[in-house]
């Protein structure tokens, strides 16, 4: 179960620092989205590392309470991620420049994603919301930009038929101060969607490699 239900939350990407602040209020659409666009890949160039706390939210058709999981995610430029889920369960995803490892409880499994085009995929869209390029890739997104007096929003539209599968649109919400990802949304064709919450972020401190070896 866990398998299934956290390789499809591993699209969301959920991969960024803010400070659990949802912001409220109507949006309206940016015409000329560039200056945000510069700005925000600005900022990503200068973050080296990112760690943060995570609370998770996923919202299932099928089942009438929300599953609320939380954890810790680190990111470490180039290409090193790790994704912990700590409660409800335990739940290990390690990137690292092409390795996916995956630890369930005491299960473990190693993936080469250069040999895979599902991960692939998977990790070219984790690297591009971190390293802040997704957004220019008009292959894979149609992108609308949205803003209110204290958030930005972009809305990523999957143009690829294998991301349609998992995924009908992506939400991710800016502080407009600093520019951090204050709350990411992940709805998915069958109606189901997850909201993801950062916070408690530290940016470009001393990661050592060790926490993203692959056993």
């Amino acid at each position: 179960m866990h398998m299934k239900y956290n390789l499809g939350t591993i699209l969301v990407f959920f991969m960024f620092p803010g400070s659990f602040v949802f912001s409220q209020g109507s949006l309206t659409e940016i015409n000329n989205p560039a200056s945000f666009k510069q700005k925000f890949s600005e900022a990503t160039r200068k973050t080296q590392t990112i760690e943060a706390d995570f609370i998770q939210e996923k919202n299932l058709s099928i089942l009438s309470e929300k599953i609320i999981t939380k954890g810790r995610f680190m990111f470490k430029k180039e290409k090193k991620l790790r994704w912990e889920y700590t409660e409800p369960f335990h739940y290990l995803i390690i990137l690292n420049n092409g390795t996916m490892f995956i630890q369930d409880e005491e299960k473990k499994s190693k993936i080469d994603i250069r040999s895979n085009k599902m991960f692939a995929e998977i990790n070219s869209i984790i690297m591009g919301c971190v390293q802040g390029n997704l957004f220019n890739d008009e292959k894979k997104f149609l992108s609308s930009f949205f803003e209110n007096s204290r958030s930005f929003m972009v809305k990523l539209k999957p143009l690829a038929s294998n991301l349609k599968e998992y995924l009908s649109e992506i939400r991710i919400f800016f502080d407009k101060d600093d520019l951090k990802v204050t709350r990411l949304e992940m709805h998915e064709p069958s109606g189901d969607y997850t909201n993801i919450d950062f916070f408690g972020e530290k940016i470009n401190t001393n990661l050592t490699d060790e926490k993203f070896l692959v056993p």
